[in-house]
């Protein structure tokens, strides 16, 4: 029979129901159906409605997911600047915060200014209980032991385990930890591409990762490692130096860090991927023409993802989304020459819809999906009291 979870992810998916529809669904007894929405209400999860009479009769009673219930909290970090959030139960931004600081020193420098950031944001929602943290990091990470695990960008933060810092906030919610481009994915496919169950979604910025869905389901794979193309080798990158110690790496010709690099040795005043991004709207010959190789050098190397894929759209996000026109241009130009003609008949290019909130987006979808799920809710009922 039907539990009190899964009545709820019912009302969840469908917004708004009735209890005579929550039966023809579950299979469930009227009595059923009314002891489990009355501890949903109870827990605050489900709000009840009556709408405006009509000439019908007496109207049924409404049941919606009440999305003010609770909130979650997320922490999207990144090379240089760390975007911080409390979102409610349906992953909407109530507030947010920017640290921009880089991450090079380790997480001992950066962390306590987030948990102080978040306490900060938190003052505004204390009416409602915290449901759980999302966290994203550039590069591979160790989902389990909640740390970065082996990545060449973030070696001040190899194996640190994040939890703990949390620890003042007093919350003893779930936390739980991705890959930035796995969040990105998450995030993309919670608006207007929720429809598709195939994306590939691309994160060129400082550096260059993949988020992919396939099946409906995000692929993280055996190693946690799925989507670390910006370290496959290329031939335009041979004999060049990558930032994770290795040559002949894409990023060292396509990553914004090797963009940057660039342009400061050509004597250019950039610090960051988004200074070049701006020189390009400024209409600068020179990073318009780095960008758009860059992109051809990604699209080079992404191909073969797309034939083994075959994604029905393929999602640029990160810095260089803010070039988009300039970047796709070149990524168009070797996808369409390298990838076979089925995989692309059909393939949708398109910016992250987004934008530099997307990353924030899926840390919120990857907590919800694990505090809202009907495990989780029967959990929450047996053991959390009354409001």
């Amino acid at each position: 029979m039907a539990s009190v979870g899964d009545v709820f992810t019912l009302i969840r998916e469908l917004r708004d129901t009735t209890r005579a529809e929550l039966g023809q669904l579950t299979g469930a007894s009227r009595t059923a159906v009314a002891a489990r929405v009355a501890a949903l209400v109870e827990i605050g999860l489900v709000a009840e409605s009556v709408p405006a009479p009509s000439t019908g009769g007496r109207p049924a009673t409404m049941l919606t997911f009440d999305a003010d219930a609770g909130v979650v909290l997320c922490v999207a970090i990144g090379i240089s600047r760390t975007r911080i959030a409390v979102c409610n139960l349906a992953g909407e931004p109530i507030a947010t915060s920017d640290i921009d600081q880089e991450v090079a020193l380790g997480p001992d420098d950066l962390m306590p200014d987030v948990v102080k950031r978040l306490d900060v944001l938190l003052q505004d929602v204390r009416d409602v209980p915290v449901y759980g943290i999302g966290l994203s990091l550039p590069g591979p990470v160790d989902r389990d032991r909640g740390c970065s695990r082996d990545s060449p960008i973030l070696r001040g933060w190899d194996r640190v385990e994040l939890r703990p810092y949390f620890d003042d906030l007093g919350l003893g919610v779930p936390i739980l930890l991705d890959n930035d481009a796995n969040a990105i994915a998450l995030g993309e496919r919670g608006g207007e591409l929720q429809r598709l169950d195939d994306l590939l979604v691309l994160k060129a910025s400082t550096g260059l990762g993949a988020g992919i869905i396939a099946g409906g389901v995000l692929q993280r794979g055996a190693s946690q490692a799925a989507g670390e193309f910006g370290h496959d080798k290329t031939p335009a990158a041979e004999g060049l130096r990558c930032r994770c110690g290795d040559t002949g790496c894409l990023e060292a010709v396509a990553g914004g860090w090797a963009l940057v690099h660039r342009l400061q040795q050509a004597g250019r005043d950039v610090r960051h991927m988004r200074d070049v991004v701006e020189l390009v709207h400024a209409g600068d010959p020179e990073a318009r023409g780095m960008v758009r190789a860059s992109g051809r050098h990604v699209g080079e190397v992404i191909a073969a993802a797309v034939n083994l894929l075959n994604p029905a759209v393929l999602v640029v996000a990160g810095d260089m989304a803010a070039a988009y026109d300039v970047f796709v241009a070149g990524l168009r130009e070797s996808l369409y020459r390298n990838a076979t003609a089925m995989a692309t008949r059909e393939l949708e290019v398109v910016p992250a819809a987004h934008g530099d909130h997307s990353a924030v987006l899926g840390t919120a979808a990857m907590v919800l999906d694990e505090v809202l799920s009907a495990p989780a809710v029967d959990a929450l009922v047996a053991t959390r009291p009354s409001r």
